[in-house]
């Protein structure tokens, strides 16, 4: 009777302790596809697992590794729309800040700091802040999930926080990785009714920022195509991140590659997406 009283009052605290940084993304599983994300390989020592919620809607979900200060991955729909483009208001997460924060949404550093009273110290603690970006030779904003892949204003402009970018060689981000983006997704998706991917970056051996913010080795994507209810197609694709060059290979040749990088086997989709 005492365990089930004790069970019950753990139950409570876990629920007032409720944010939208989840283990494992319990109130966005939409955005994977058959609600499988990625196997723990991919997991950081230090992980947060984040449901991008901005203008009170979820729009894709985010694992971050807040040692390294970069996003491991960002999952989402692919749904390109027509949407004006947004605003560059970058955006950081306060939930990492304070798991307590009774803020669920990304926010401006300057609203956090001037409406929320927090301090920048305490925001640069445990993410990327738009300091660590500025001045930075030959590297760009990446985004894992790129504003043009989302169909409305309000899904672009959430794309436009530090969570879901890392430092991208700026000849790859404006050239081949643009391109795969902008033309050859399309070409792919086209008689997709639904697409799932999940855009990631391999930690590398070089730090920016001072040493704050790790600079990947690789950017990688993956997709998977399902027409009604099934997975028809799957793919994937990986850059070195200082070379303008991309490789457009199989689902399973990139989990290959991928489990090389991490050094354990690496599982992207559910297995009804193909592999060949």
């Amino acid at each position: 009777m005492l365990g089930l009283l004790l069970l019950q009052v753990l139950a409570s605290c876990l629920w007032l302790g409720h944010s939208e940084v989840v283990t494992p993304f319990a109130s966005c599983p939409q955005f994977f596809y058959s609600e499988t994300p990625p196997n723990n390989a991919l997991n950081p020592k230090n992980p947060a697992w984040i449901c991008q919620r901005f203008r009170n809607s979820y729009h894709y979900a985010t694992l971050y590794d807040r040692d390294r200060r970069i996003p491991v991955y960002s999952a989402y729909k692919y749904q390109p729309g027509d949407g004006k483009e947004p605003p560059e208001w970058w955006m950081v997460e306060p939930q990492l800040i304070d798991k307590n924060v009774n803020l669920k949404e990304m926010k401006r550093e300057s609203d956090l700091i001037d409406q929320h009273h927090f301090t920048l110290e305490e925001i640069e603690e445990s993410q990327a802040v738009l300091e660590d970006y500025e001045g930075q030779k030959d590297l760009d904003f990446g985004h894992l999930n790129p504003s043009d892949h989302m169909e409305n204003q309000d899904s672009k402009m959430a794309t436009f926080t530090l969570t879901n970018v890392v430092p991208q060689d700026s000849s790859l981000n404006k050239g081949q990785w643009n391109i795969y983006q902008s033309k050859t997704m399309p070409q792919h998706t086209k008689d997709c009714t639904t697409t799932y991917v999940i855009t990631g970056a391999v930690p590398g051996n070089i730090n920016i920022a001072k040493g704050r913010v790790n600079k990947p080795s690789h950017i990688w994507s993956a997709a998977c195509c399902v027409v009604g209810t099934e997975p028809t197609g799957a793919w994937g694709a990986i850059a070195e991140n200082d070379k303008n060059e991309v490789e457009t290979i199989t689902l399973g040749e990139l989990e290959d590659k991928l489990s090389n990088l991490y050094g354990g086997k690496v599982t992207l989709f559910e297995k009804a997406c193909p592999r060949e």
